[in-house]
């Protein structure tokens, strides 16, 4: 990959939660470092793999990669789930001045070669997220991607193209000030903000991405565990819902 400086002015941090990761984590840093080297940042840009309380060498591998890659930072912390690591990593990116987040996952289903697009993109929008339109992950994810949709509209009164997928890119102070609304440890905070843009009339822009299958690891999401985050979910999106109204959004 060209790893030529764009804009050297514009500081890039990738916000990746890794959980039992260890089967990933090289091929999946290799394949976004070049990404954070290629937008730099006048050598500002990170990569951030944050380590969800991992059970196994995930923490051991993310060390071990870091010695010969200058814009990688590998952080460890307590498990909390994805959506709290996500917040984690927002905050985290927020506090070391990035002008640009990007989330992505690291279970290496989302294509790197992808983020040229979304970056050439980012002036002219606040969020610019990916949509997942050619998917390999079979079809009961596609299945509750749907339903999430319209439990979104059922309880937010807005129509979110995909509002979970880990590949969007945030201009950093529309994502300072949407964050404020997000309830710490929340499940699906991707979710929540995807609607909070799309609430306030922020500039979002969906674009089309390929999401492949899982190819090593385990998914730690089961469908008992989506069904049981689900059903709490739209209990506190209603909750969150009437908080937002009281702010005017």
């Amino acid at each position: 990959m060209d790893t030529k400086v764009i804009d050297d002015q514009d500081i890039l941090y990738i916000i990746m939660p890794a959980y039992n990761e260890e089967e990933n984590i090289q091929a999946v840093v290799e394949t976004w470092y070049p990404i954070v080297e290629k937008y730099n940042g006048g050598g500002c840009s990170r990569l951030v793999l944050i380590n969800d309380g991992s059970t196994d060498n995930t923490a051991y591998f993310m060390e071990k990669l870091k010695d010969s890659r200058p814009l990688f930072c590998p952080l460890t912390k307590f498990n909390s789930g994805h959506g709290a690591t996500v917040l984690y990593g927002y905050q985290y990116a927020l506090k070391n001045n990035a002008q640009w987040i990007f989330q992505t996952d690291s279970d290496g289903q989302t294509e790197a070669k992808e983020f040229d697009e979304f970056w050439n993109l980012r002036k002219s929008y606040d969020a610019i997220i990916g949509y997942r339109s050619h998917r390999k992950d079979g079809f009961l994810r596609v299945f509750v991607t749907k339903i999430l949709r319209l439990v979104i509209y059922f309880c937010f009164k807005v129509w979110v193209t995909d509002g979970n997928t880990p590949f969007r890119l945030m201009e950093a102070e529309s994502l300072r000030d949407n964050i404020q609304y997000i309830p710490a440890q929340f499940h699906l905070s991707n979710v929540l903000l995807s609607v909070i843009y799309i609430r306030r009339g922020q500039r979002v822009k969906f674009l089309p991405i390929t999401f492949k299958n899982r190819e090593k690891g385990c998914n730690s999401v089961n469908f008992r565990k989506i069904m049981k985050i689900g059903v709490m979910s739209i209990s506190d999106f209603r909750k969150i819902h009437r908080s937002l109204k009281i702010f005017g959004i």
